[in-house]
């Protein structure tokens, strides 16, 4: 009997057991465990299973066939994954609860990651969602305005990289970039190989604590590339695309037309027969109309075929005649300007995997032409993320990456006659870009098509055309990228792990690699290689760097104390090779070095750097309520003697979470609040030379066929660091159940011993030795403010606000006190880059001449002092300021007058969304305060060429005694004073994005099985508001403005689809 019931128990089980392992049918609904509301687009799957799985519908319900006793995962973006036991039932309801995104959330630091409100330091995270609005094709661009302290410079030519400054200038010579880190490794490639749309997130760490791990490289801050990951299992499919126009971003310079260019000619040479050779008025008016020919080139660029040049001019007037008509106008920077540059972009993705495998696949194309003609940028790129986790106490991993770019286009910004940003915008508007009849119709070739008019005759950029080189000559450069990052990690976080839990050893090794060839081509007929028969230059370059790194890490948690340590070392190699030769002599039609004749120049070098480095890292944390970290990091760089080679690098820092303290819990409205403080010192190595300490000689002293060489620098051993001493103090307040989120942060950046020349008596033979010598400070104020206005079903809205303030002064220089470069000057006691310059004191009603304000020094005073803005004696006397004529005492009498950093930068945003399918985002951003030293339009002011011509402003110019007048009389290659007429107030206002989404209901995209469609259209860089059309407030940190590749504005629409 005993037998019979233990047979019929175990039958049982066996019934038991084959029942429960039976696939049914499961539904339920998915809900907001806070809200109760239904979850839309949650997905249910079968755990360890890549085909079972369901999608939530717009009500939150799901079907799903599975095991009995199988495990449903479900997940949703911003709550928490939940795993729920089958367990043979056929209703199962879920409720996810949200993640804790205001107190979990993890950023990524140096060499690891982070919950944001343990960290000590000042870091700023980025997530993909906002860098998926910028329609960039560089994702440096789409930093702006998304990190407060951080400043974006670029021009508009394709494939360039923006400048990145984090809180100022961190020196006077030395490098002041940032150091661009990708998936853990410091990135040497192009940032315009990365494809945006890999990017999961971007944070940039701005003070020691965050940042000195990195040492060497750390002191202008670091900016973190966190490449996109497989998240789970389930198979994910995402495509999207987009395609765009473009055109300029910013207004041209407002130049005159035709009669006005011929009038203020005409009035120039009057001028010059007045006031440099002693003609009376009456003689000089005849003169200059009699002279107008000859100074424009002949009748053949007189557009007005109803007179001649000598009189066109009426004398009554002292204009061009009214009723003088024109036969011909042509704009020569509309016809350099590609309007409505066509741009497309598609991506592919494709990520998941198993429990123990998982991995993402992507693979980009980009084409953008250029708004200048001739020019553009293309990008193909692929990336595969594998995780692997094949035991519970090993994983490993391996991310690659492969791009080939394409970049086309001239790169000039001087004022040379190619660079047609400087020829085109300021050609006068007389000449033609086409050849013309005598009658001023199109001269046509025996095709009947226009040509191109070279101008043989033409006074200014004599055999050029400056649209016709975008056709007659080449510049490109095609660059192939490819990166490697692996790792190996032994030990795990798992429970199971007992007393190893939280120990990991991990090796990481990876590598960038760039091969870059260049080609530029000048042709044989017109323009600067024409007397040569052509010119072409190859180039070619090769890096390679790889990092590889040994990371012993322990992180626990007893109770309430949690601890991590860090130990490791690192070693880093970067190779980098040039190679490249020039010819004269071309073969037509054959862009290639063999067939030219004469080799005109051939050069190659190599360098190479290496670190080699020991780190460490401690963190506590007690019961979330206190945070204390403090690091350690010695590095020993190949750019130094071997006895001043190695240098350490630390930061303490500590965060005090109030909200936590037993005393606070009863506060409701207050979500969180925190002080945190640091405080650390960080290195720069990159002086602008990776020999700064040695000798270097010039070896182009040839001895008849022997080579030859002349010292021409001399060596200092004691070259070292320069160093960062950094001081943050922050405060985070969260309020009402965070509707309102605020940070504020005080900076203090301390650069000491920055390299400068320091002099030498010149009958040395040599001006100065490289010297550790310099020190400086940047302080200011960050803030940010966010507030949830609305946070409903069917309606969100968030603001958000940024503001920051730099304050610079050098502190210490070598013996001199003072190096001033053109109209700037580096001095003890004032900002960087401040602007030191005549001053104007207007214009002369009798003679129109530009006047100053001078002084004299006293006498035995070698040198002018100063008492706040009044210059002094040596006794503390102000010196005799009066008004004068005199360039030359001008020049000698300069005033400070301001620099280019702002009072306040910073940007505005918000971001709504409408029934959750509707969505709307607007950034904009600011800067307030400063100065620019705008040379353009002082260039067009003030002509130095005929045939370049004058902005409108010049119109208010004195023309006759009596005029009253902030513009001097109208000359050519006149002789002024660089004055602060010319510096232009540096403020802007400007849209950077506007970007409106419609969702597709998911009822609807589960009919083609997507889990989400969305189209969109977004508008970059559309509007700019400044004080002066055609300057780009942007284009430089120190003031400055060059002839380059104007920004663009995008109009664009998208596509993005997820299965």
């Amino acid at each position: 009997m005993k037998k019979i019931r233990l047979f019929l128990t175990g039958l049982l089980l066996v019934v038991t057991a084959a029942a429960y392992a039976q696939d049914i049918t499961v539904t339920g609904t998915v809900t907001d465990a806070a809200t109760g509301e239904a979850i839309v687009g949650a997905s249910v799957v079968l755990k360890g299973s890549t085909t079972q799985w369901a999608m939530t519908d717009d009500m939150g319900q799901y079907s799903l066939t599975v095991p009995s006793n199988g495990v449903l995962e479900v997940t949703f973006l911003g709550y928490t994954t939940q795993e729920v036991p089958v367990n043979g039932r056929t209703t199962v309801d879920v409720a996810l609860s949200p993640e804790a995104t205001t107190l979990d959330d993890v950023i990524v630091v140096a060499y690891g990651t982070q919950k944001k409100d343990a960290i000590t330091g000042s870091a700023s995270a980025i997530s993909s969602e906002k860098i998926e609005k910028r329609v960039v094709p560089n994702l440096s661009q789409a930093l702006e305005g998304m990190a407060a302290g951080v400043q974006v410079s670029g021009s508009g030519r394709p494939g360039d990289d923006a400048s990145i400054r984090i809180r100022g200038f961190g020196s006077i010579n030395a490098s002041n970039n940032p150091l661009y880190v990708v998936d853990g490794a410091p990135f040497d490639g192009s940032l315009s190989s990365i494809n945006p749309a890999d990017i999961e997130s971007m944070t940039v760490l701005k003070d020691a604590s965050s940042a000195a791990l990195y040492g060497a490289r750390a002191a202008n801050g670091v900016v973190m590339i966190t490449t996109k990951r497989a998240k789970g299992e389930k198979i994910n499919v995402s495509y999207s695309f987009n395609a765009g126009w473009q055109d300029r971003a910013i207004k041209p310079y407002q130049m005159v037309g035709q009669e006005d260019f011929v009038t203020m000619t005409y009035e120039a040479l009057r001028n010059s027969y007045v006031f440099d050779n002693g003609y009376d008025w009456e003689t000089a008016s005849q003169m200059a109309m009699q002279g107008l020919s000859g100074a424009l080139g002949g009748e053949q660029y007189n557009p007005f075929k109803n007179y001649t040049w000598g009189t066109v001019i009426d004398p009554e007037t002292g204009a061009v005649r009214a009723d003088a008509q024109s036969a011909y106008y042509e704009d020569w920077m509309e016809e350099v300007t590609n309007h409505n540059a066509f741009r497309q972009e598609h991506n592919l993705s494709i990520s998941g995997g198993t429990e123990k495998l998982k991995a993402m696949l992507s693979l980009g194309y980009l084409d953008q032409d250029g708004i200048l003609k001739e020019s553009g940028f293309s990008r193909f790129s692929g990336r595969a993320n594998v995780d692997f986790v094949p035991a519970k106490w090993l994983s490993a991993g391996l991310n690659m990456s492969a791009s080939m770019t394409n970049s086309e286009g001239p790169t000039y910004s001087g004022s040379e006659n190619s660079n047609v940003w400087y020829s085109a915008q300021f050609m006068a508007p007389i000449y033609p870009v086409y050849l013309k009849n005598l009658d001023g119709t199109d001269a046509l070739d025996e095709l009947g098509n226009r040509q191109f008019d070279y101008g043989v005759e033409r006074p200014t950029q004599a055999n050029f055309n400056s649209v016709a080189t975008l056709y007659d000559d080449y510049m490109g450069t095609k660059n192939e990228s490819a990166g490697i990052r692996t790792y190996i990690t032994l030990g795990s976080d798992r429970d199971d792990m007992g007393w190893a839990k939280g120990l990991k050893f991990t090796v990481n090794f990876n590598a960038d690699y760039r091969n870059s060839n260049g080609t530029t081509y000048y042709n044989m007929y017109h323009g600067n290689a024409a007397s040569s028969n052509g010119r072409l230059t190859k180039a070619n370059s090769r890096m390679l760097s790889y990092t590889f790194n040994q990371l012993l890490t322990y992180d626990r948690t007893f109770g309430d104390h949690t601890i991590g340590v860090l130990a490791g070392h690192e070693y880093y190699d970067y190779s980098y090779s040039y190679l490249t030769a020039q010819k004269t002599g071309l073969v037509d039609g054959i862009i290639e070095l063999a067939p030219a004749t004469t080799l005109v120049d051939g050069n190659s070098y190599t360098n190479t750097y290496r670190i080699e480095s020991w780190l460490g890292r401690l963190n506590y944390d007690y019961a979330d309520r206190y945070y204390l970290s403090a690091s350690i990091r010695t590095d020993g760089s190949s750019r130094f003697h071997p006895d001043h080679r190695w240098g350490l690098f630390w930061s303490v820092g500590a965060n005090w979470n109030i909200t936590n303290e037993k005393w606070m819990r009863n506060v409701d409205w207050l979500d969180h609040l925190a002080l945190r403080a640091s405080y650390g010192v960080q290195g720069n190595d990159n002086l602008g030379s990776y020999y700064a300490w040695q000798s270097f000689y010039n070896l182009t002293w040839a001895n008849a066929n022997l080579s030859g060489a002349m010292i021409s620098s001399l060596e200092n051993p004691n070259v070292t660091w320069e160093k960062n001493e950094n001081l943050n103090v922050g405060l985070d307040i969260r309020l009402f159940n965070n509707v309102l989120d605020f940070s504020i942060e005080y900076y203090r950046r301390y650069t000491r011993d920055m390299l400068l020349s320091f002099p030498m008596a010149m009958s040395t033979g040599f001006s100065g030795y490289n010297a550790n010598v310099g020190n400086m400070v940047n302080d200011g104020v960050e803030m940010a403010l966010g507030v949830q206005i609305f946070n409903k079903k069917n309606f969100t809205w968030r603001v958000n606000a940024m503001g920051s303030t730099t304050r610079n002064e050098v502190l210490k220089l070598t013996e001199t006190d003072q190096i001033i470069s053109g109209v700037q000057v580096i001095e003890v006691g004032k900002p960087l880059y401040t602007f030191y310059m005549a001053k104007s004191a207007g214009v002369d009603p009798a003679t129109g001449s530009q006047m100053y304000w001078v002084y004299d020094l006293a006498e035995g005073q070698e040198e002018v002092l100063w008492d706040g803005n009044t210059p002094v004696d040596q006794n503390g006397n102000p010196l005799n300021v009066y008004r004068s004529s005199d360039y030359n005492k001008a020049n000698n009498s300069k005033w400070y007058m301001g620099s280019r950093l702002p009072k306040l930068y910073g940007s505005l945003s918000t971001d709504l969304t409408l029934f959750e399918f509707v969505d709307l985002s607007i950034m904009t951003t600011y800067s307030i305060g400063g100065w620019i030293y705008e040379s353009l339009y002082s260039g067009a002011m003030q002509p130095m060429y005929t045939g370049n011509t004058w902005h409108v402003n010049a119109l208010r110019r004195w023309q006759k005694p009596g005029d009253i007048t902030d513009i001097p009389r109208a000359e050519i290659n006149g002789q002024y004073a660089a004055n602060d007429s010319k510096l232009v107030d540096a403020s802007y206002f400007a849209i950077k994005n506007i970007t409106l989404g419609f969702s597709l209901p998911y009822k609807y995209a589960q009919r083609i099985k997507a889990q989400q469609i969305r189209i969109y259209m977004a508008l970059d860089n559309i509007a700019l508001f400044s004080h002066l059309d055609g300057m780009d407030p942007q284009y430089n940190f120190t003031g400055g403005t060059g002839y380059y590749y104007t920004p663009n504005k995008t109009y664009s629409i998208g596509l993005n689809i997820n299965f």
